[in-house]
């Protein structure tokens, strides 16, 4: 049996809300950037979902097409030896003027598919809409999409409607290119429920495969949803016309994430409130299987066992990705690859396994509803504006060109799953110095929660400043990084102690970092803001020169210089002033409890952008298994004085923020000279959420 393929995808979302369409190739900035062809050619990638959106091309339905952009794109692509599945419609509704639920909406996108079917007869696969089931549930039955209906007879025409637009589509396709492929692609979860609601998991599985059922011309009299669908305004000769017109696809595409299984309960108590809802009968909440449900297991491989069962059509995961950090992102893709090998050696035709959102997505935490920060990296991080190839492109790299990939983090299986791992994989440590700081123990505390194996050393163990105990130290280990979390972090009192500052600070993390590179393992170390003199007026990037005003920002300069000689590859990280909630000794703290017993605060009116530790630690975290190197500025998003971040909490808290004032190094004690200006930014891409976000945590966390 042959072996799956690896094929690629960009998320290509274009839906509407209200009167404004939401582009996720716009985002991301794909549809400006020829080169990101060339990166998924250099991955080993020879087939892609490739959107050519009757929106994107043309304006409005009654304007000439605007052929530019793909004619481009299509024209590279055949230079590149790649092969694209077209997608001709993604969760949209087509061009201002088009509906969904229109009557003439099929005849529409028919003439649209004759058109780019004519213009690219070399196309030999083809989406023509993408998830027409789940477009219909959230447009016709939940409405958060345009037409932003919210009723069944609404999702049953839409459901009509897009499944006759695919007959006509194909046959117009098929006028131009006769053995044209079919790849149907929709939602493949399963619902599950308490034994009150089997009924009504019983009723959304059979309505979760109605689109395949319609194309298959498999509904009829006796298939369970023939009532549903007439007494929902379905007619008898539209039903019977997609019965003689039945077009079942070549290939049945899966598309299948971690919450693509629910669970249905009637105990609703348990759930957060915004999960509960229901029938004309019963009220229950509806949530995510994994996570809810004992023994839910994760489902590749049985749904397309499941499909294959049903339809005897070969069938391909058509959308692999996970939002998550990042080796829970490794270990569903590791799932979805295993799991499709599996079923391939079977005997189960499964084409492919697709690498789905490889340049991320934007705003599915909330459905594409607003515009918000809220970005999963994937295959790349679009972040910083060129796109940078992460853990999960190597991976995807791998299995294009080798057919399997292994990574240190598969050892264990992801947060979604009780089960035991079912790869054998090295469980080599990340050894983190300084475990009893905040940094230390924050690393301490996401490893543990994010499964990733881990010793933590304490300064009573190893003296950093001791070359040799850190070489043996680094050599027993058997890490495949290191965390440098040490620091001698009193700004102040290195005024008067230098030498023990530029020994913790330089020193050892000179001396950590030889040993990395000694052994050939991954460094992270940390700098900071304090190596600018604040001269500048707007935010520091990676390319300003640093100039250090007091004795600790010389030191991390020192350590940046003595790092990048012995270690060039090593990652390091400049950062504002951090705040969390693990930790007893910090600004917001002090600020909050001094205002909650009515005292006056004092803080100081320079400028620098507090960064949230949680936040921070994830962020590097993902940047050390993406093997990123140099000089990253990982802070928050916000410039602002520290008596305006006192105000922000006072703020959020509910607290008098007329009693912080702007105070003078004198009343604030400070002795070593700051800059008035120390604000981070990044030119290799802003990783942590909104300070708003993070500030929010912090004070749902203290509270």
């Amino acid at each position: 049996m042959t072996r799956p393929e690896l094929w690629g995808g960009v998320e290509c979302t274009v839906n509407r809300v209200g009167d404004r369409s939401y582009s996720q190739l716009t985002r991301s900035g794909h549809s400006e950037r020829l080169s990101d062809l060339d990166r998924l050619a250099h991955m080993g990638l020879r087939r892609i979902r490739h959107g050519i959106l009757w929106e994107n091309v043309s304006t409005h339905v009654d304007e000439v097409d605007d052929w530019r952009a793909p004619d481009a794109q299509m024209e590279h692509l055949q230079s590149l030896q790649i092969m694209p599945i077209v997608g001709l419609l993604h969760h949209g509704s087509g061009p201002p003027g088009t509906d969904l639920m229109q009557v003439d909406f099929p005849e529409r996108i028919a003439a649209y598919a004759g058109r780019v079917a004519a213009r690219y007869p070399h196309v030999d696969a083809w989406t023509p809409v993408n998830e027409p089931l789940a477009t219909a549930r959230f447009a016709g039955l939940y409405g958060h999409w345009h037409p932003h209906r919210r009723s069944t007879a609404a999702f049953v025409r839409i459901v009509l409607n897009q499944c006759r637009a695919i007959v006509m589509a194909m046959q117009a396709i098929r006028l131009v290119s006769p053995s044209a492929l079919y790849v149907h692609t929709d939602d493949a979860g399963t619902v599950y429920s308490s034994p009150a609601l089997t009924y009504q998991a019983d009723l959304e599985n059979h309505r979760q495969l109605l689109a395949l059922d319609l194309l298959c011309g498999r509904v009829d009299e006796l298939h369970p949803l023939w009532h549903y669908l007439v007494s929902h305004g379905a007619s008898h000769a539209e039903l019977d016309w997609l019965q003689a017109h039945a077009t079942p696809p070549d290939v049945i595409g899966a598309d299948y994430y971690v919450t693509s299984d629910r669970y249905l309960d009637e105990n609703f108590d348990a759930y957060p409130p915004e999960s509960v809802g229901g029938n004309a009968t019963t009220c229950y909440a509806d949530v995510a299987a994994a996570g809810s449900l004992p023994g839910w297991t994760c489902g590749f491989e049985s749904v397309l066992r499941r499909l294959w069962a049903r339809y005897s059509t070969p069938v391909a995961l058509t959308e692999v990705h996970i939002g998550c950090t990042r080796e829970e992102q490794l270990r569903w893709l590791a799932e979805a690859w295993d799991a499709a090998c599996r079923a391939s050696d079977d005997g189960i035709p499964v084409r492919a396994v697709t690498a789905w959102a490889l340049l991320g997505s934007f705003d599915w935490d909330s459905l594409c509803t607003r515009e918000s920060q809220s970005y999963e990296a994937g295959a790349f991080d679009v972040r910083g504006g060129t796109p940078r190839i992460t853990a999960v492109g190597r991976a995807c790299t791998d299995i294009a060109t080798t057919g399997s990939f292994q990574h240190r983090v598969l050892g264990d299986s992801g947060w979604w799953s009780n089960s035991a791992p079912r790869r054998a994989a090295c469980r080599a440590p990340l050894l983190i110095f300084g475990a009893r700081g905040t940094l230390g123990a924050a690393f301490v505390r996401r490893c543990t929660d994010r499964r990733l194996a881990y010793r933590a050393v304490e300064r009573a163990e190893i003296d950093v400043t001791d070359a040799d105990a850190v070489r043996r130290c680094v050599a027993a280990s058997g890490a495949w990084g290191v965390v440098n979390a040490t620091g001698y972090v009193n700004v102040d009192a290195a005024e008067n102690d230098s030498s023990l500052c530029d020994a913790i600070n330089s020193t050892g993390a000179i001396n950590i970092a030889r040993a990395c590179a000694m052994h050939g393992i991954q460094l992270a170390t940390y700098s900071s803001d304090l190596v600018f003199d604040g001269m500048k007026r707007d935010a520091y990037d990676e390319t300003d020169t640093p100039n250090p005003l007091n004795i600790y920002g010389h030191s991390k300069r020192a350590s940046e210089i003595g790092v990048a000689g012995v270690m060039p590859a090593a990652l390091q990280i400049r950062t504002g002033a951090f705040f969390g909630p693990w930790d007893s000794h910090n600004f917001p703290l002090s600020v909050v409890r001094r205002l909650q017993r009515g005292e006056t605060v004092y803080a100081s009116s320079s400028i620098i952008t507090p960064t949230y530790v949680p936040a921070l630690v994830d962020s590097v975290l993902d940047l050390l298994l993406d093997n990123e190197t140099g000089i990253w500025h990982v802070s928050g998003d916000a410039a602002l004085s520290w008596s305006d971040f006192a105000r922000e909490l006072a703020d959020i808290c509910h607290l008098d923020g007329r009693l912080i004032r702007d105070g003078s190094p004198s009343q604030l004690g400070w002795i070593a000279e700051r800059p008035v200006n120390s604000a981070l930014t990044s030119r290799r891409g802003a990783l942590l959420p909104a300070f708003s976000k993070s500030l929010e945590e912090f004070c749902a966390a203290y509270a």
